[in-house]
């Protein structure tokens, strides 16, 4: 008999496996030639870096799948410990930190290079979330400082969360500004599905995975926190002895990755400066752009969907059916499917250029979220924030991961992508703090149940009609990129 963790994970290791062979079998690109001893020693830095990088998702979205016990506890006001304005504050100040933070770890990265961040962002999530699991401890077991914590609950879980996304902000430079020097700009495309397949298993850590732990009698609570910071501990020691931030460091030729820094070699330029150059780049701060706007599409379908399918369930439904039970398991297939369909295009259609296929996938997008504005309430709009969940991880992954290395350039990517990725979470934010004014408020009846206007879907329409506008500028922005390519130090263009 084949084991219940097996059946639920075996959908995502046949894509993945499906996926690898595709992959495997693509034409090599033009002005790429690697051994196979650099392939296999590229393999063996980015996979446990990027295993890392899941597990801090892990440790990021656990978040969200702690309100479906905290929202069922009283809180001192009598009203749910963490109801949907609280969840949109917490994660919203969270996000907040997180994208300014990349002024100080983009530089910072730049100048100790990816490892060092790695193990930086590793370390302080894995410190953050065991305060949180010791919250949540205290309050399940009227631990000390059980009053204090439940009274000031907002405040608590907001400043913890909010220094756990600190450290998290070192994650997406440090794999980006890693893996720069090992990916030829012509072969980045299938890097960007690469980074679209580790977003997608770190979304699947935390929503099933984590839900998983939430269910067991064994673990509960407590371990939906303390699961990736033991994961991030074990996998700290791992990129300790294995990840190098060059392949000279790992005793292998470096080589000229063609990207922006290609032909530069002067004296390293003060964060400053390199600030001034990125944000005079009109191709930098248009990919900023259209990067806000997947923030806010990526995480109103996450972090919304499911409790909108929950609190209206009464009237609509959706609770038990195929997509909101196996919720992390279809937006990790649909992740990849997106960043693996990006990549692949990007590389072997447009000629390695990321605008086309930000634009393709932006059109999917805008469509999707007309649609849901008079569908919202149909019994298949599960499959339909699916869909948009695709494109808009196929366009993040080939943006903040491929294109901030194509026009940051090696030497300054830790820069650019902090720029970029600071873009995605200020989005977030904006979404976080748009949907905790906009949606209704739970109320509890006597029993403990949700009742009020939050179970009543007709009170849940901003939530599509909030996508739109976003949808229809990042299509418009993606457009404004469609041809731009990177152009090295010494390339007379």
């Amino acid at each position: 008999m084949i084991p219940a963790w097996l059946q639920e994970i075996a959908p995502i290791l046949i894509l993945l496996a499906v996926v690898a062979g595709v992959i495997g079998r693509l034409p090599k690109v033009k002005d790429v030639d690697h051994g196979p001893a650099f392939r296999k020693r590229r393999i063996l830095n980015w996979l446990p870096l990027g295993l890392t990088y899941a597990f801090l998702y892990m440790g990021r979205y656990n978040l969200k799948v702690s309100k479906f016990a905290f929202e069922e506890m009283a809180g001192a006001d009598g009203g749910p410990l963490m109801g949907n304005d609280d969840f949109g504050w917490i994660f919203g100040i969270g996000t907040y930190v997180y994208g300014f933070s990349f002024l100080l770890n983009g530089p910072l990265t730049d100048r100790f290079g990816g490892k060092f961040s790695i193990l930086m962002g590793a370390a302080g999530a894995a410190i953050a979330n065991l305060l949180m699991g010791l919250s949540a401890w205290t309050l399940l077991n009227e631990g000390p400082a059980h009053e204090f914590v439940r009274e000031n609950f907002l405040g608590v879980f907001a400043t913890l969360y909010a220094i756990n996304m600190y450290f998290q902000s070192f994650g997406a430079v440090a794999i980006v500004k890693v893996n720069a020097p090992w990916f030829h700009v012509r072969e980045r495309g299938v890097f960007g599905a690469i980074f679209g397949v580790l977003i997608s298993l770190g979304i699947y850590f935390a929503f099933d995975v984590g839900g998983m732990i939430l269910d067991a009698e064994s673990l509960g609570l407590t371990w939906v926190f303390f699961m990736p910071a033991l994961l991030l501990t074990i996998f700290w020691v791992i990129d300790l002895i294995q990840v190098r931030n060059t392949p000279g460091e790992a005793g292998l030729p470096d080589f000229d990755t063609a990207d922006a820094s290609s032909g530069d070699d002067g004296p390293r330029k003060s964060a400053l400066d390199v600030f001034k150059v990125m944000l005079r780049n009109p191709v930098i701060l248009t990919i900023a752009g259209v990067e806000f706007c997947s923030g806010f599409l990526r995480q109103a379908i996450m972090q919304w969907y499911r409790t909108f399918a929950k609190q209206t369930d009464g009237a609509l439904g959706l609770k038990g059916d195929f997509v909101y039970e196996n919720w992390g398991m279809l937006l990790c297939c649909a992740g990849i499917l997106g960043g693996v369909f990006a990549g692949i295009i990007s590389d072997h259609l447009f000629k390695s250029r990321r605008g086309p296929v930000a634009a393709v996938l932006y059109g999917i997008m805008l469509a999707c979220a007309c649609y849901l504005i008079i569908g919202y309430q149909e019994p298949w709009v599960g499959w339909v924030v699916l869909f948009m969940s695709m494109a808009v991880i196929g366009v993040h992954g080939m943006l903040s991961g491929t294109a901030s290395m194509d026009f940051g350039g090696t030497k300054n990517v830790g820069v650019a992508v902090g720029i970029i990725d600071g873009f995605v979470y200020l989005g977030t934010a904006v979404m976080s703090f748009t949907y905790a004014l906009v949606l209704p408020r739970e109320q509890l009846d006597e029993a403990g149940n949700l009742t009020g206007p939050v179970t009543d879907p007709a009170n849940w329409q901003a939530w599509p009609i909030a996508m739109v506008p976003l949808a229809l500028l990042g299509l418009l922005l993606a457009t404004r990129i469609w041809n731009a390519s990177p152009k090295p130090r010494g390339s007379k263009a």
